[in-house]
This record gives C-alpha cells, sequence and structure tokens, in this order.
C-alpha cells in the first residue's frame, strides 16, 4: 500500500516561529501564571489557518506533559500557544512544571491532518489496516475517548498491542469490541527544536 503521510506543510521559517511562540507561552506562564496572549493576526497567513495541534514536553527520556486537540479550534499560532502552557502546567498526570526544571526540557510539536474515518468488518480488519509510524489513531465508543498520536508506534509499534492500550486509554477494556465502536486515523506534521530547522 503506498503511503499516504503528509509532506511538510509548514517551512523552516514557521516551524522555528511556532517553537518560539511555544517556548515563550511557557516561559510565561512560569512569571504570570497564565497563557501567553497570541494576535494571530501580527503572524504569517500559515499560522493563522484553523488546525489541531499538540506540544509535548521531556525531561531527559521521561514526558513531561502532553496536551493538544483533536478538531482545529482556532489560528494554528495560537493553539499552539494555548497547548505548551497547558503541556507545561494543566496536563492531570504531572505537577505543574518550575522554573528549576524548565531549562532541562526539551519540546515538540504535532500539526495534526484532519482525521478520516476508518471502515472495517471487525477488529482483525481493523488491526490489518493500521500502518505502524504513520497512523495517529481517534477511538470512540458511546461516551469513552482516546487517541495515540504517530509517534507512540515508537514505544508500541504492535498494531495489536497498540490498539488494545489505545482502548485502555479510552477507559475500555483491552478486549473491548462493539458494534458502535469507531475509529478515525489522522497523520501528524512533526518536528522538535533540533528538527525544525
Amino acid at each position: 500500500m503506498p503511503s499516504s503521510k503528509p509532506v511538510a506543510t509548514l517551512d523552516v521559517e514557521r516551524r522555528n516561529t511556532l517553537i518560539e511562540v511555544a517556548r515563550h507561552s511557557i516561559t510565561h506562564g512560569l512569571d504570570y501564571a497564565r497563557p501567553l496572549t497570541i494576535d494571530p493576526t501580527t503572524y504569517h497567513p500559515d499560522l493563522q489557518q484553523r488546525r489541531a495541534s499538540f506540544v509535548t514536553l521531556h525531561l531527559g527520556r521521561q514526558l513531561r506533559g502532553c496536551i493538544g486537540h483533536l478538531e482545529a479550534l482556532r489560528p494554528l499560532v495560537a493553539d499552539v500557544a494555548d497547548n505548551a502552557y497547558a503541556a507545561a502546567f494543566r496536563d492531570p498526570r504531572f505537577s505543574p512544571l518550575g522554573k528549576a526544571e524548565w531549562p532541562q526540557v526539551s519540546l515538540s510539536l504535532s500539526i495534526l491532518s484532519k482525521p478520516q474515518p476508518m471502515h472495517f468488518s471487525d477488529e482483525a480488519d481493523l488491526i490489518r489496516q493500521l500502518r505502524p509510524g504513520e497512523d495517529g489513531l481517534i477511538l470512540e465508543d458511546g461516551m469513552k475517548r482516546g487517541t495515540f498520536l504517530p509517534s507512540v508506534w515508537e514505544t508500541l509499534n504492535n498494531p495489536a498491542a497498540f490498539l488494545r492500550e489505545l482502548k485502555r486509554k479510552a477507559g475500555l477494556d483491552a478486549e473491548h469490541w462493539t458494534e458502535t465502536l469507531k475509529v478515525s486515523r489522522y497523520h501528524t506534521e512533526s518536528f522538535d527544536e533540533s528538527t525544525a530547522g
């Protein structure tokens, strides 16, 4: 099957701008305990487009925060600013980021494509369609919902295990399967401070 992984949509300058905005928003949060206010109209038109993003923080090799949106709710540059602040201070899995930690934190961004519903006859058919390293997935059943970014394939590279753990993340049993279960797939354009430029 040919890859449908998208080519980069942001040039080096736009990527670097988003990294700077994310870092500035976290620094602003440390100083003022609130997100950086962004006026999207002062940025390049590419960064004013409504797009969804995730911001991920690492301290050494350990995850230190990850927050984002699956739907494009606002201009990309504003979404990145808010998600950077939230990843640092509002991820419920971690205590708020401290000033002493901040210099050691590395930051990466993922810009999401529009999710596309997947069509499958059963769980085995769904697993066969998954593309390790490419697909981000959104799994939904009733009020339960969870997502894994494509980067999760780095630690869960088996499609069946990837799906099981995504079910658990959504609050479902690993063996859960119903006719009402929905799965959508998306891709990301991901970069960090070392790869933005």
